[in-house]
């Protein structure tokens, strides 16, 4: 995987206030923890989207393999995201995969 940093694009840690403000001025908030844990809580706002990027299954927890399609159909190459779940680990492993995908374009 290579580095956020040497992708071009602007990646930052923001905190809930500087979240809530993005959000009203626009960006979209991807959630990509499992639908588990989304259901547990999350802001009721129509500019979040719930796409999992990993599932909990008997083994474990899966990549969820359909993870980038299912962005590409939900967002714009244009949209500007934050991408959030529990603890960071999954939003940066999923942001990375997005730039990934947008730099192959």
């Amino acid at each position: 995987m290579g580095s956020l940093e040497s992708s071009g694009a602007e990646v930052v840690t923001v905190d809930v206030h500087a979240t809530k403000d993005l959000i009203n001025s626009g960006h979209k908030y991807l959630d990509v923890r499992t639908v588990e844990e989304y259901k547990k809580g999350h802001v009721g706002a129509d500019k979040i989207l719930n796409i999992p990027y990993m599932f909990n299954t008997p083994e474990g927890r899966v990549k969820n393999p359909q993870f980038l399609s299912e962005v590409s159909s939900a967002c714009n190459k244009e949209d500007k995201l934050i991408v959030g779940c529990q603890s960071g680990v999954r939003s940066l492993s999923a942001t990375a995969d997005l730039l990934s995908a947008v730099s192959l374009i």
